[in-house]
């Protein structure tokens, strides 16, 4: 159990990283910020790829089990960073993704 919560709260950081670097760049394309913000874009998309190499499992099962937690963060980071209200099918959407990253973490090891 300890090794499921560690390891979800690097996905959580590693999936804070990956949105944040994808979300800056949005604004300076949708909503005409300033340029500079590519920097610390940049920065953070780094830093996803880095979290990404912390984790134990091989890459493919990483990524695999990242997403669900990225559906989760990323409907979190919707209600609120951009205030939209998230409906029941986004909820069971995100619920049923982090299940499966559930089972692909804790999967007996051979």
């Amino acid at each position: 159990m300890l090794d499921l919560l560690r390891q979800t709260a690097l996905f959580i950081l590693t999936a804070l990283a990956e949105i944040v670097g994808c979300y800056l760049p949005w604004l300076v394309l949708k909503q005409g910020r300033t340029g500079w913000l590519f920097v610390p874009a940049a920065i953070s998309l780094a830093l996803f790829s880095w979290l990404l190499t912390l984790h134990p499992a091989a890459a493919g099962r990483t990524y695999a089990a990242y997403g669900g937690i990225y559906i989760a963060v990323a409907l979190l980071w919707l209600r609120f960073v951009d205030g939209a209200a998230l409906t029941r099918w986004d909820v069971a959407g995100a619920c049923v993704a982090l299940l499966g990253m559930a089972i692909i973490v804790v999967q007996p090891h051979t």
